[in-house]
């Protein structure tokens, strides 16, 4: 193998292996400006688009332990990895994808370790943010003290409003 090959297939199998997971897509009809605003969508979330010749995505993958059926490679393929939240880059992919219908097509992806299909990384992307599930479970703590205080307060203000209306009679 080339020298310059070699070094491709090792730059690809460290970002297989350093990402916290990847996103597989066919696309086509790219033109430079939808690439662009596509990579610029995908930075701000820590994300990256690479377009990789599909042996060297293959051999690369291998190397770093995850097995990518073949079968799925047809067409152009690109691989957006994300090093930061999975999460918020696959909404950035999904949501290109709705507004760009015929350019990206998700095929599957991995993530912690693991090959999910492309209804699966569908599914992750619709999950709530870190901030939204925090948000959440700290609205889910503060609700239980909460409607118990108030239950407190409207049992104080029923009982002086009693002796209130009793010392009126």
């Amino acid at each position: 193998m080339r020298q310059e090959k070699q070094l491709l297939l090792d730059d690809i199998k460290g970002k297989i292996s350093q990402a916290k997971g990847f996103v597989l897509a066919r696309y086509s009809k790219m033109d430079p400006n939808l690439a662009s605003q596509f990579r610029t969508a995908l930075h701000e979330t820590g994300g990256d688009f690479e377009v990789i010749r599909k042996r060297i995505l293959l051999k690369a993958a291998d190397a770093a332990g995850c097995t990518i059926d073949r079968a799925l490679l047809e067409g152009h393929i690109g691989v957006i990895f994300a090093d930061q939240d999975l999460f918020q880059t696959t909404k950035a992919v999904f949501k290109f994808k709705a507004e760009n219908e015929e350019v990206l097509d998700v095929i599957g992806g991995r993530f912690e370790g693991k090959l999910y299909s492309a209804q699966d990384m569908e599914a992750i992307s619709k999950l709530p943010t870190k901030q939204e599930m925090q948000a959440q479970f700290l609205g889910l703590l503060e609700a239980v003290p909460s409607q118990l205080l108030a239950v407190i307060d409207a049992l104080l203000t029923s009982v002086g409003h009693a002796l209130d209306n009793k010392s009126k009679t």
